[in-house]
């Protein structure tokens, strides 16, 4: 049997030991078995009666619990077991804390030592009162967008009528007139302020770390925070896969959208708010990974499991919402949804103190993306127009022939539908290298049809001049 998290092999005892007897009691015990080599093969302990008469002394004047220690013969040699219990109060060493995580026994610091003793004294951070705040710190638009998105589950009836303070009482989200901290994060004006790690910070790289083009930071409560980070992503870092069918344009997100909004919920719920780091979405030519601080135990999160959220009031809220559900299903969801629309199986992996999610595009489906570097409002616009150039020849191929009109005039329908396009842009999009007769005849019988407009009409050779779709246009365009 290997070493995991609740079984321990040691060659000979050494005081230091003590630790994982420690990490052992404060988490779901274990046993220590002493006189084997690291794979379980029997060695034996020529000391087996002084430790039998020592240990049964040492460990309860030290650590304050009382194991099972027993002789365990094996293969003609005297080998020994201590068998540790959960413990239901914290145990220390010396004043220091040791848990287990997975084979190893790691003391608990800082945010996970906190953690740690709230658990053990029956609290989590999410349910701790927040002495600072008052009930003006929260903001009765996200109140507003909350109900409106439980009323869609039918899972908080009868409570859209009641005054903010007793809807946070019957969420649990405050107390005898007192709001928790889970109040500040789901529905804050400025949870910023009280905590400094409520931020989603989203960046677009090329293939690696180094090459940021640009980032955006996302800084409010959870409940706006949700809507506005896979809005972002969607029209600010994703390339789009285009398809015409006729004249009407449809456009797929390269990550199946139902992945993304299991994703990004569960990384509200279950991160370690206390930690102040903010969670990280890492957006590449060919994946996107999403990091949450908290140090859960990816590997058992991808069999079938029973929900178990760091912060059960934040989990409760969103439950009622319809943001997450209850059954820990989220990865399972994921993947579903991933394998669905063709691609990888999203990893889950340990890092850094947190798990990181990664998701994957088949490298067949992305092409070569050059990014512009600069932070500025044109970026959009700068994507965008490399988006089109990149499917012009899914449009060559799927736009319908019409009688009336060539298949350049409704290309350039096309273009103009959702913006403004300079000549130039225009031929670039279409794949002219040179302003051609045909071209040039179709700028003109479109202009003639009233179908396309100049933006400065009485400066025709402006260097600013552009061309937008006329109502007339749209129509047609919808005519199809």
């Amino acid at each position: 049997m290997p070493e995991d998290q609740t079984t321990e092999w040691k060659a000979a005892w050494h005081d230091d030991h003590l630790k994982v007897l420690g990490g052992f009691a404060n988490g779901k015990g274990g046993r220590f078995l002493l006189g084997y080599d690291d794979f379980g093969h029997a060695l034996g302990v020529s000391d087996s009666k002084r430790l039998l008469e020592e240990l049964p002394q040492k460990i309860p004047q030290i650590l304050g619990i009382t194991p099972s220690i027993q002789l365990l013969p094996a293969n003609g040699l005297d080998t020994l077991e201590i068998r540790v219990a959960a413990s239901t109060v914290p145990i220390s060493l010396r004043g220091r804390y040791y848990q287990r995580n997975g084979s190893v026994t790691k003391e608990l610091q800082g945010t996970s030592l906190n953690e740690f003793l709230l658990h053990k004294s029956g609290l989590t951070w999410d349910a701790v009162i927040e002495d600072r705040a008052s009930f003006d710190d929260i903001d009765p638009a996200a109140i507003k967008r909350f109900l409106a998105d439980a009323r869609k589950t039918d899972r908080l009836p009868d409570s859209e009528t009641l005054p903010i303070p007793e809807l946070l009482e019957k969420l649990g989200l405050a107390e005898n007139g007192r709001l928790k901290r889970a109040a500040i994060i789901l529905f804050g004006k400025d949870p910023l302020r009280f905590y400094p790690g409520v931020s989603v910070r989203l960046g677009r790289f090329l293939d690696n770390d180094p090459d940021l083009r640009f980032h955006e930071i996302i800084e409010d409560n959870l409940v706006n925070s949700l809507p506005e980070i896979l809005e972002r992503l969607d029209r600010k870092f994703f390339i789009k896969t285009i398809r015409f069918e006729g004249l009407h344009r449809y456009e797929t997100p390269p990550y199946p959208r139902e992945a993304l909004r299991e994703a990004f919920p569960n990384a509200l719920v279950h991160k370690s708010y206390g930690s102040g780091i903010h969670i990280q979405c890492r957006v590449y030519d060919t994946r996107l990974t999403l990091w949450n601080d908290g140090n859960l135990p990816a590997e058992a999160l991808l069999r079938p499991h029973a929900s178990k959220p760091r912060n059960p009031l934040l989990a409760a809220a969103c439950f009622k919402a319809g943001y997450i559900d209850a059954w820990g299903r989220g990865i399972e969801k994921m993947t579903h949804a991933c394998e669905s629309a063709g691609l990888p199986t999203p990893t889950f992996e340990s890092n850094s103190g947190g798990v990181l999610a990664t998701f994957t595009l088949h490298p067949a489906s992305v092409g070569p993306v050059d990014l512009p570097k600069s932070t500025t409002p044109q970026v959009e616009a700068q994507v965008e127009a490399q988006v089109e150039a990149q499917v012009e020849a899914q449009v060559e191929a799927q736009v319908e022939a019409q009688v009336e009109l060539s298949e350049t005039d409704k290309k350039i329908i096309l273009l103009l539908d959702t913006q403004k396009l300079g000549q130039s842009q225009i031929m670039a999009l279409l794949g002219y290298t040179t302003r051609t007769g045909n071209f040039k005849r179709a700028l003109e019988r479109l202009s003639a049809l009233a179908l396309i407009e100049m933006t400065i009409p009485d400066k025709p050779k402006s260097r600013l001049q552009k061309y937008r779709l006329t109502e007339k246009g749209r129509e047609r365009k919808s005519e199809g």
